[in-house]
């Protein structure tokens, strides 16, 4: 008979320092699909749902899908939300309990909900509460998790992406998908171990284009080759969680038939983790102040494209309010023309424009509404209304190629000579047709300001002339000490940056 397999995605970024609670409604307004419905959607774009379809094709499973849930990074997730989709998980669990071989699921790793601190221990444990200890579970992560004991506890595989900016979702949702066939198959008994140091994160997020960190996936993926060793991955951490178990990891999963597996594992986690903690003051960033970057766009000539300019405080794809005002007020201030400016996450403001018409000229409050000691209080503005849209777009760049996106109420500005995209949903720029949905073209652009701190260069740097990142001081400041931590241990780097750890003592 062919083997069962539940299959569930559930993923959630969650910045503690941002106030309020993401909610049902949130996840709803970005990703909430049940059953063939996320199939159709998802399951042949560049997501773990297409890997995890693909590697039940390759082995000829019956696949029982749940749910395809996710939410733009916020604020800790509320009770009710978790409950709701977790407990739909759960449910199809003990439905299908007695005929199912494997359950594999697409998390973040760096949840945090409302009543605790691990969002995806917490799922796993509910889900082995069910199904006991012997069901095999495999689960992808984000490299950007805050990989927990619990989830390495309760999860047989644990891997993750190994690209930064995400281009290879598809991918490892395929490896996991085989791993776990491998064990359903009898031919692998895998278990995972962490390795941890205690920093915030890696001090480049987990860049794999350039940094100290690209011959650590190199390592990685030549040790996937090792007898036994089924997945390495690096998780750079999330340092916008104040919670205990934040910051960077290695995790090998292995084969525990295999003679001495998990002594090869442990040498291999705790080598790369070593070559995390060595590169720890190896930052490839220079984070200009806005004033700086204004200056720059203001005297820049696009001769071979324009000069793209990153607002790494201000990434919704981060947690950040992405409705910062210090920038735009650079760029104005400086008399910037014929740029773009993305995105300005206003809900009140777009629903202002859309009381208007294309071609009116308005005044009004922009940005800064949500917590202006971090990136800007709102910044009175008058402009003319070019383009009013519900915000639907089809994607197709490298990280959400294939995919409907939508940034609801949306309208583009022009201020003095910059077109502003004031949105209402919570996304960060991945995509440019988040600029060409809505009559920006931004290759055609002298400077193209957006809010992003990695992502943003699969889809913009092959039409840039020069890339450029600033911190305009918003809650995803690289100013750590700006954000007041209650639960992460101390001492932990950087804010401790005279910490020293000795060999026996990884931390």
């Amino acid at each position: 008979m062919p083997k069962h397999v539940l299959t569930a995605e559930f993923a959630h970024e969650s910045n503690t320092f941002k106030k309020g609670f993401t909610v049902l409604d949130d996840f709803r307004a970005e990703t909430y699909l049940t059953g063939a419905a996320a199939i159709t959607e998802r399951g042949e774009a560049n997501t773990e749902l297409a890997g995890f379809l693909d590697a039940a094709r390759e082995a000829g499973w019956t696949v029982t899908h749940v749910i395809s849930a996710h939410a733009g990074p916020g604020a800790r997730v509320a009770r009710a939300a978790f409950d709701d989709i977790a407990g739909q998980i759960c449910a199809a669990v003990t439905a299908n309990r007695d005929s199912l071989d494997g359950i594999l699921l697409s998390l973040h790793g760096a949840m945090v909900t409302e009543f605790c601190e691990d969002g995806e221990g917490e799922l796993l444990a509910r889900l082995r509460a069910i199904v006991g200890p012997d069901m095999p579970i495999a689960v992808s992560l984000d490299l950007h998790a805050n990989c927990t004991p619990l989830m390495c506890d309760l999860a047989n595989v644990v891997l993750s992406y190994k690209t930064y900016p995400h281009i290879d979702m598809r991918e490892r949702g395929l490896q996991a998908g085989r791993i776990l066939e491998s064990h359903m198959a009898g031919r692998t008994r895998p278990r995972t171990l962490r390795a941890h140091r205690p920093m915030l994160d890696e001090i480049n997020g987990g860049r794999s284009d350039e940094g100290p960190i690209v011959p650590l996936y190199a390592k990685a993926r030549a040790a996937e080759g090792q007898p036994g060793i089924l997945a390495v991955s690096i998780n750079a951490g999330f340092s916008d969680a104040d919670i205990h178990d934040v910051g960077p990891t290695v995790t090998v999963t292995y084969d525990t038939l295999q003679p001495d597996a998990q002594a090869r594992a442990r040498a291999i986690a705790e080598d790369i983790a070593d070559g995390i903690w060595a590169a720890r003051f190896t930052s490839v960033n220079s984070y200009l102040s806005v004033e700086e970057a204004a200056e720059i766009a203001r005297s820049f000539v696009a001769s071979q494209g324009p000069l793209i300019i990153a607002d790494y405080a201000d990434n919704p794809g981060s947690g950040a309010y992405g409705d910062s005002t210090n920038l735009l007020k650079a760029l104005i201030d400086a008399g910037v023309t014929d740029a773009a400016f993305g995105p300005m996450i206003d809900p009140e403001a777009a629903a202002f424009l859309h009381t208007h018409r294309v071609g009116d000229q308005v005044s009004l409050a922009l940005g800064g509404k949500h917590d202006p000691a971090f990136g800007g209080g709102p910044l009175q503005v008058t402009g003319e209304i070019l383009h009013l849209s519900n915000g639907d777009m089809i994607c197709d760049g490298p990280i959400l190629g294939g995919l409907h996106h939508s940034y609801g109420t949306t309208a583009v500005l022009r201020i003095g000579g910059i077109d502003v995209l004031v949105v209402t949903a919570n996304s960060q720029m991945l995509d440019q047709q988040q600029f060409k949905a809505f009559g920006i073209m931004p290759a055609e652009k002298s400077v193209v300001a957006l809010k992003s701190m990695q992502h943003f260069r699969a889809a913009f740097e092959p039409i840039a002339q020069r890339v450029i990142v600033c911190d305009s001081g918003a809650l995803s400041t690289p100013r750590y000490e700006r954000r007041t931590y209650r639960n992460a241990p101390r001492p932990i780097f950087p804010l401790d940056r005279s910490l020293e750890l000795t060999p026996s003592s990884p931390g």
